[in-house]
């Protein structure tokens, strides 16, 4: 079956396969990217796509494997799990791989308020925390100094209303936690590109404009930031603002990406549903193509069966660029068509 699987890659008719990072450059973006974790990469046929279609990885939680956090890659459980021992190994595999097959890398995340160990979460001063952010943050840019392209420093820090999200990191250090991590990050790596993440920055509305207003902030602080993530989990014919709100985040002078593209479609499917998805997969790559701030996309996985979506959002269904049997959806030829 795998053997089988492998040909229908090689000779699907309805592209030519490997041309979407080069095809993304050749508009004079840096890449187009997807999420990977080791356990993504020990798949031939998913190593074979991540080779061939994406120029960028990012590290992300591997969703088929719900229980087990050896897929999980720079989160901070899996990398301090316990104050000051640090655990590289998932993270070197991911980073090595692209490095050997000449590919940039993102790195996701450093300080973010889930997935965290409970001695952080137990953290009660500020001068504590302060230096649990600069060693946490020190250690791991330093350790991918050079070889990591970009990274998100902060990640998720708004409620959807434009609060500031309750984490131990606001609790203790209101937001000079993200000063912090900004600048523990530039430190370790001047070379880094460093970026501050979120969802649902897709349309107008309160948490945009917080976004927006915090950028100018800390730019007005001298926080070293240079581009905005917007994350674009995104439903079937809902992408209509993407194009005006990248415009948005790009009016701060930040760079910007999408960071983790997907498109889930109410269940079940049908056809008129996955021409949606190719039409919209192209509305949202032409946004990236238009906005000259945007460097690059990243869409969240590589095939539908691991996608995130499936645990998290159990009435939708297929996100991504290919289906539950690596077969190239039409949604990969809205991409290709806005690149071409």
């Amino acid at each position: 079956m795998k053997y089988l699987t492998l040909l229908a890659l090689f000779f699907a008719p309805t592209a030519v396969f490997g041309l979407l990072d080069p095809k993304i450059k050749a508009k004079g973006k840096k890449y187009f990217g997807s999420a990977a974790d080791p356990a993504a990469i020990s798949r031939s046929t998913d190593k074979l796509i991540l080779t061939s279609d994406f120029g960028c990885y990012t590290p992300e939680n591997r969703q088929l494997l719900p229980d087990d956090v050896s897929s999980i890659s720079l989160k901070w459980d899996a990398t301090e799990p316990s104050r000051g021992s640090f655990n590289f190994g998932n993270a070197d595999t991911l980073v090595n791989f692209a490095q050997s097959n000449g590919r940039l890398v993102r790195g996701h995340t450093l300080v973010w308020h889930s997935q965290l160990p409970s001695w952080v979460s137990s953290v009660s001063s500020a001068s504590d925390l302060t230096n649990v952010i600069n060693n946490h943050v020190t250690t791991l840019v330093s350790r991918y100094r050079g070889k990591i392209y970009a990274w998100d420093v902060v990640n998720e820090v708004f409620n959807d209303d434009g609060s500031f999200r309750s984490s131990v990191f606001f609790k203790l250090l209101g937001e000079n936690f993200i000063d912090i991590a900004f600048k523990a990050a530039r430190a370790a790596d001047p070379s880094a590109k460093l970026y501050i993440n979120d969802y649902n920055l897709d349309g107008p509305g309160a948490k945009i404009n917080a976004m927006v207003a915090l950028i100018g902030r800390l730019k007005s602080r001298g926080v070293p930031i240079d581009g905005v993530g917007t994350q674009a989990h995104l439903i079937l014919g809902q992408v209509g603002g993407v194009a005006s709100q990248l415009q948005v985040l790009a009016n701060t002078g930040l760079d910007v990406a999408i960071t983790e593209l997907d498109i889930r479609i109410p269940k079940p499917d049908s056809a008129a549903k996955l021409a949606q998805q190719q039409t919209d997969y192209n509305t949202v790559a032409k946004a990236c193509i238009n906005v000259s701030k945007c460097v690059g996309i990243t869409v969240w996985g590589v095939s539908d069966k691991d996608s995130w979506v499936n645990s998290v959002f159990p009435t939708y269904d297929s996100p991504l660029l290919w289906d539950n049997n690596y077969v190239r959806k039409s949604a990969y030829a809205g991409v290709d068509a806005a690149f071409s």
